[in-house]
């Protein structure tokens, strides 16, 4: 765990909003570390998906003052981003965090890294080149069962954007990054991705939670993210 403070930069999925990070924010912050927790949900409405998204995020960091070592955590969706995010932010970047997420496939898209039957599934649910809602992709909403709390539970659904199906076809910025990444795993569905990251030496952890737990159960979320920097 850090000695000295950290600077957490928080990016939500492109598939949700800033309410699924909120709690950890509150939780990093209470550890003694700042967290900037960003709002990119207006980039991901039109595409190209992916340069409105980086563009959104330098937007949105122009104007705030980052204090000691900057770090990038990014949740599901928005890991594959993390490296093209660090080579456009003006301050020094530390280290990238991915929790719960893709990794990079730079030059690759989502829709070249999953069978065909994985991308049929999801354009057979979308409606005039848009996705549903994430809650509304699957047969039963899995939002009842991750998320207890009404008021929350209702934010995090409110706040899942319709994105351009264009989005999942989109080659991923072709950046590298050099630098410190680690890997903190919430679920099953993110496995393969933790055994890539312990292939490649990183630091990781393994919470026995959800995907959802940086909203739910956000302090040992944010003492994985502490730990593995």
């Amino acid at each position: 765990m850090p000695a000295a403070p950290v600077t957490a930069v928080l990016v939500h999925s492109p598939f949700l909003g800033p309410a699924s990070l909120r709690p950890l924010a509150d939780a990093l912050a209470a550890l003694g570390h700042p967290a900037v927790l960003l709002d990119l949900r207006l980039s991901v409405v039109a595409s190209p998906v992916h340069q409105r998204l980086i563009g959104a995020f330098a937007d949105a960091l122009s104007d705030v003052a980052l204090t000691g070592p900057v770090v990038l955590v990014g949740h599901s969706a928005a890991g594959p981003l993390l490296p093209a995010f660090a080579e456009d932010l003006e301050d020094a970047v530390a280290g990238l965090v991915y929790l719960d997420a893709g990794l990079p496939t730079p030059g690759r898209s989502w829709r070249e890294t999953v069978s065909p039957e994985v991308y049929d599934g999801l354009y057979k649910i979308s409606r005039n080149g848009r996705l549903p809602r994430w809650p509304d992709w699957f047969d039963a909403d899995p939002l009842p069962d991750l998320v207890h709390d009404e008021a929350l539970r209702a934010e995090i659904a409110d706040e899942a954007p319709e994105v351009p199906i264009a989005f999942l076809k989109e080659a991923r910025p072709s950046v590298e990054w050099s630098g410190p990444s680690s890997y903190v795993c919430l679920s099953e569905a993110y496995t393969d991705e933790l055994t890539q990251a312990r292939e490649l030496g990183w630091p990781t952890r393994v919470l026995d939670s959800h995907h959802l737990a940086p909203a739910t159960d956000p302090g040992p979320v944010a003492a994985a993210v502490l730990e593995v920097l």
